[in-house]
Parts: C-alpha cells; sequence; structure tokens
C-alpha cells in the first residue's frame, strides 16, 4: 500500500513539475524547425517587455544540431506589391550558436521564396537585454504566403515580444543576402550606369 502511495506521489509530482515548466503555445502559433522536439516554446507569462506575457524558445537537449522556431503564416494580400517591415524585440540567455526573427514571401507551387531574411548575418548570441530587430522585404505580386517568426539554432533561450508590420517606401533597403534586387523601379533608371552601389 505504501508503495502504491509512494508512486502515485511521485507521478504526481512529475506532472505538477511538467505543467509548471511546460509554455501554453500562444493562439496562432505553431512549433517548426528541423529539431522542434528539442525545444519547449510557447509563451512564459510576465516575461514580457511590459510586464505581460511573452513568447519563448528554450533549448531541453545539452546538445542540438538544429533549430526550433515559433511560427506564423498569413496571407499577403495586404502587403502584394509593397515594402515591409517586420519589426519585434528580443533578449536572450546562454545562445551558444543563434537567434533571430525570420521572415519568408513565398509564391506559389515552388519552394524557393521570393525573400527571405533570417538575420543570420546579424544574429543574436550570448546574453542579452531587450532590443529591438527589423527585417524589410519586398512582397512581389505574385506572392502567395507569408511566414515569419523567431528561431533558436543550439542551445539557450529567447523571448521574443511585440512584433508588428508596416508598409515603408523603397528609400528603405531590404536586409538579408540575395535581397538587393527588391521590387521594379517605378520607372527606368541608371540607363548610362553611372551609379554604383
Amino acid at each position: 500500500m505504501m508503495a502504491a502511495f509512494n508512486f502515485f506521489h511521485r507521478v504526481l509530482l512529475i506532472g505538477l513539475a511538467l505543467t509548471f515548466f511546460s509554455f501554453d503555445l500562444p493562439q496562432g502559433w505553431f512549433k517548426a524547425g528541423n529539431k522542434p522536439g528539442s525545444y519547449e516554446m510557447g509563451t512564459d507569462k510576465w516575461a514580457g517587455q511590459d510586464g505581460k506575457n511573452a513568447a519563448t524558445i528554450k533549448s531541453k537537449d545539452k546538445k542540438i544540431n538544429g533549430f526550433g522556431t515559433l511560427m506564423q503564416n498569413c496571407l499577403p494580400d495586404m502587403f502584394r506589391g509593397k515594402r515591409v517591415r517586420m519589426t519585434g524585440y528580443m533578449k536572450s540567455k546562454d545562445v551558444i550558436q543563434w537567434a533571430g526573427f525570420w521572415l519568408r514571401v513565398d509564391q506559389p507551387n515552388s519552394n524557393t521564396p521570393l525573400s527571405f531574411d533570417n538575420m543570420h548575418d546579424r544574429s543574436v548570441k550570448g546574453t542579452s537585454e531587450w532590443q529591438k530587430y527589423e527585417i524589410v522585404l519586398d512582397v512581389p505580386l505574385n506572392s502567395s504566403n507569408i511566414a515569419y517568426g523567431a528561431l533558436l539554432a543550439g542551445t539557450g533561450q529567447i523571448w521574443f515580444d511585440n512584433l508588428s508590420f508596416e508598409v515603408v517606401d523603397n528609400s528603405i533597403p531590404v536586409t538579408g543576402k540575395n535581397n538587393e534586387h527588391g521590387l521594379p523601379h517605378k520607372e527606368p533608371a541608371n540607363l548610362d550606369f553611372e551609379k554604383i552601389e
């Protein structure tokens, strides 16, 4: 009888511990990446900049050769043919490899995105306090989906909060590699090839 009680007590404590230390997924977001099972992902209550909720990704394994992301998809309708800036805030703890926000614009019937930036060239590493980050991409007329989120590669933990999207004009440069071509010009430009980037 005592053995059964002790077993039940241990199971109850483990269940409570898992409930206490697990994060609930925020509505509209889902887990992805090539190693999503190696991370706890969800809402960390009262951990945001303003004392409200923040999203978090926290490694569970001691060594991870891959990444996890908390992400969303949305239709591109309101952004087609425009340049978009995604802004968000992130802080980190013991990030060994790298972390960052990411934004991808997809096209129909193709695995090759029209534009993409995951901040790899300016990634978040180590331990840092809340900082503002932004990604600027063009959303061509033939886009079919916009995917975005935050990712953590390797071990550590990140928190992210207060993401926003806004349309910006073409004087704001796009970010990330391979995005320099951008939207078409409004009129023919640099026909004498005198302007050099």
